[in-house]
Formats: structure tokens, sequence, C-alpha cells
């Protein structure tokens, strides 16, 4: 289900492939149902960029219908926010370095979601 990519491995990393399974473990236990597609992938040394495609729940659909686009970002980011403590929690783990900053964001016209990990920068010596 999840693919990734890190760095210096374009097969993807097993750091990378656990921060997509984790993701998408956390997006089931939150909304229900897993996103169909996940990949996590470096953009520089400190920060991690996790996609997901087709997270939407029937519900979350139907409102997308609806053209409740508004409400539906509304909906999904209260919910991403109030994780956002397991979120970083599994990040620290996985990695074994600080998130300093958690960013959510979807397309609901797309059903694609991000979730952005900004690292505390890897200090030298």
């Amino acid at each position: 289900m999840a693919e990734s990519q890190g760095p210096s491995d374009q097969q993807g990393s097993p750091e990378t492939q656990n921060i997509s399974n984790t993701v998408v473990r956390i997006y089931k236990e939150m909304f229900g149902r897993g996103p169909m597609k996940a990949r996590t992938n470096y953009a520089g040394p400190d920060t991690i960029v996790s996609t997901m495609e087709n997270t939407m729940t029937p519900a979350e659909r139907s409102m997308a219908e609806a053209g409740e686009h508004h409400r539906l970002r509304d909906v999904r980011l209260y919910f991403q926010h109030g994780s956002q403590a397991e979120f970083r929690t599994a990040i620290e783990r996985i990695t074994g370095r600080k998130v300093r900053a958690f960013v959510s964001g979807m397309d609901v016209e797309m059903d694609v979601a991000t979730q952005v990990f900004y690292m505390e920068p890897l200090t030298s010596g």
C-alpha cells in the first residue's frame, strides 16, 4: 500500500517506508480507513513530506460532491490538528530526531493529503 523514497535511495528506505506505514495507520485510526496510496520523501536534510491519496471516507466524498470543500477542509484539519501529538511522536520515534514543526493540508477536490514534518537540524560533531 505505502510506497516511499528516501533522500539517497530511489526505491525507498526502511525509514521512509516505516513513516508511510505509520501515517497510514494513524489515518485508519482517525478516519476509519486509510489512504489507498502513500509516499514519504525527504525534501532536504530536515524536511519530511508524506503524501496520501484517496483518503476520504464516503461521507467526506459526499461533502466534496456537494461543494462543501471549505467545511471538509475544516473538519479534516480539526482531526489532523487533534492528532498532531501522535504524528509528532511517531516521526520522532522512527527518525530519532525532534519534530520542530508539523503542517497538514489537503486538496479536497483531488483527494490528496500531505503531512510535512520539519525536523530539528542535525548537529555535527
